[in-house]
């Protein structure tokens, strides 16, 4: 069979595990349209796991319209991308697939005028493939039918391997962990807040991984670290008992999924997130199962949150080992699987159901 036109901008180290499996079902070529990524993770090692292409915007059309491939799928990244792939499918008569992460759409002039066109996508696709359930709730209601959803997933064996860091607890309270880009949305000075006033150090302490930055000391029992590499990452998450991760929603952002929950879950740590972080909308994360959900910009649930498992290490424990269970349903394999059963619904996988 013709392989699956697959679109995207680029293709982060978390990323390249995912389409290898799909490759391996579906047979996939991947064009690369570029573009700035606002996710981080690093790059993935050269060469790809699949056969990739890089086409300018002129390329991407004709490519899309050609006859070597059986079906397109098109990421909602890129200004033009998108649009490209759409008449390039349309123009060759194949089945068009839209993956898509928002379930909020930016509140911008730009983001505006894209809307329409967006929405339009939702409706025309022949098939739409999600984030989770959060999205797909969201694209339903405007307009999207056949939708199918492909779990978030990091490299679990990876995440999952032992690590040299002795995670005994020491002393009182929990070792709390931040991961991400040092940009508001990510919620850093409502964490810090919060911090305060669950009674800083007493807490135990507070890792901020990520480059954060401030011309004032840091509290009592935080430490600051740059990005750090995945081996390095995976350290960290073994001397520590807690994630947090308190996104923000803001006019231009909404948390797709948070992909460090699943790093830290696959590593035995409990989670505190907001309510704007995809992971906990769309049901990995569950509160009072294998973690905290508390509302988004609400520093005094926040540092509730961080006062409970400070105090309660069974419940931290508790947690963790069921998150460690849960993720396992979020693999690679099973992402591949919902981009398998989309395909197959409009008649073009190369899997027997």
């Amino acid at each position: 069979m013709k392989p699956v036109l697959f679109i995207t901008g680029n293709v982060p180290a978390y990323r390249a595990g995912a389409l290898a499996a799909l490759h391996e079902r579906e047979g996939i070529v991947v064009a690369l349209t570029g573009g700035r990524s606002i996710h981080g993770g690093a790059a993935p090692a050269a060469p790809l796991p699949f056969p990739s292409l890089e086409p300018s915007a002129g390329e991407l059309l004709s490519l899309a319209a050609g006859s070597g491939h059986r079906a397109v799928v098109c990421s909602t990244s890129g200004r033009l991308a998108p649009l490209a792939g759409w008449a390039g499918a349309r123009r060759a008569g194949l089945p068009l697939l839209l993956w898509t992460s928002l379930w909020a759409h930016p509140r911008t002039p730009a983001h505006a005028l894209g809307y329409v066109a967006l929405r339009r996508l939702y409706g025309s696709a022949d098939a739409v493939v999600t984030y989770g359930p959060h999205v797909s709730a969201y694209v339903r209601a405007r307009g999207a039918h056949n939708v199918y959803e492909a779990p978030q997933s990091v490299d679990n064996d990876f995440w999952q391997a032992p690590a040299r860091s002795d995670s005994t607890p020491v002393g009182q309270g929990g070792r709390f962990v931040f991961v991400g880009r040092p940009v508001a949305e990510k919620g850093l000075d409502l964490l810090l807040e919060a911090w305060g006033l669950a009674g800083g150090e007493r807490s135990g302490t507070l890792t901020l991984v990520g480059g954060y930055e401030t011309s004032s000391p840091l509290p009592a029992g935080v430490r600051s670290l740059e990005r750090l590499a995945p081996e390095a990452l995976r350290e960290i998450y073994a001397a520590c008992d807690v994630l947090v991760i308190p996104s923000l929603a803001t006019r231009t952002f909404r948390e797709p999924w948070g992909l460090v929950a699943n790093e830290a879950m696959n590593a035995g740590l409990a989670v505190i997130a907001s309510d704007a972080v995809g992971a906990a909308a769309g049901g990995l994360v569950r509160d009072g199962v294998n973690g905290l959900v508390v509302r988004s910009g609400d520093a005094q649930a926040l540092a509730r949150a961080i006062e409970r498992l400070a105090g309660d290490p069974e419940a931290r424990a508790r947690m963790g080992r069921q998150g460690t269970r849960d993720v396992a349903a979020y693999s690679h394999e099973a992402w591949a699987e919902g981009f398998s059963r989309a395909l197959a619904s409009v008649g073009v996988s190369r899997v027997r159901w």
